[in-house]
């Protein structure tokens, strides 16, 4: 799940499936009120929220199914390495 940190007026929020491999893909994304729900699922949810208000930008353009773009590949790699260790960790 990605938001901004000064403002949660966005949410994207992405699945990756490690052992299935592939490209992940976002399954969720709202402004406003939707973004507070998603948000607030995801907190509900123990989903790592990432805030990163330039990845936002460009990631709340693409559609619900949309996988993430190759150019994004590595900055989405270096999130869900990050989640997996915070993950580890506990």
């Amino acid at each position: 799940m990605i938001k901004n940190p000064d403002k949660p007026d966005a949410a994207v929020a992405l699945k990756y499936d490690v052992q299935a491999g592939g490209v992940p893909s976002v399954v969720a994304k709202g402004k406003g009120i939707i973004a507070e729900k998603i948000i607030e699922l995801a907190e509900q949810n123990d989903v790592h929220i990432h805030e990163n208000p330039e990845l936002l930008e460009i990631l709340i353009r693409l559609e619900i199914g949309d996988e993430i773009p190759e150019a994004l590949y590595r900055a989405i790699a270096e999130v869900i390495a990050f989640t997996y260790e915070l993950k580890a960790k506990h």
